[in-house]
């Protein structure tokens, strides 16, 4: 019956009340101790990476290089990979997603020339590479190039 639905025994916790006097076992204080940062009202919400007022360490260790935020993620697939498809395949960048040669976040898809081209592939991707462009085409395969 819903009027005798009940929590289960110790679901719900009763409210801690402090500040309550000395019989309580949370007055005075009120559990916080003495002095210090964590018995001041705003000394509780510090960052993770808060370290007690010491130097963090994210600028302690020095730092080093270039973090180029401007740089593009190229996924790289070989004709040899593209034997998977079959003669007289289409092959795209959603066809090469979802066979897993390629991730979906990569800005955009290069063919290289490794391996041999399987006849009358049609290659729809935004890079190939000069062998790779000769060897679908001398086997019988059309090469088309996005934008």
């Amino acid at each position: 019956m819903l009027d005798e639905l009940t929590p289960n025994p110790g679901a719900r916790h009763r409210r801690l009340r402090v500040g309550r006097g000395p019989g309580s076992g949370k007055g005075r204080y009120c559990g916080r101790g003495v002095k210090g940062q964590g018995t001041r009202s705003a000394g509780q919400a510090k960052g993770a990476y808060f370290e007690g007022g010491q130097m963090p360490i994210a600028r302690r260790v020095p730092k080093r290089g270039f973090f180029n935020v401007f740089r593009k993620d190229v996924g790289i697939v070989n004709l040899r990979d593209l034997a998977a498809f079959g003669e007289g395949a289409t092959v795209d960048v959603e066809a090469l997603v979802a066979r897993g040669l390629v991730h979906k976040r990569c800005d955009y898809v290069k063919v290289l020339g490794e391996g041999d081209s399987p006849s009358g592939l049609t290659v729809k991707v935004h890079r190939v590479s000069g062998g790779a462009k000769t060897k679908i085409e001398a086997a019988g395969g059309t090469v088309e190039l996005l934008v």
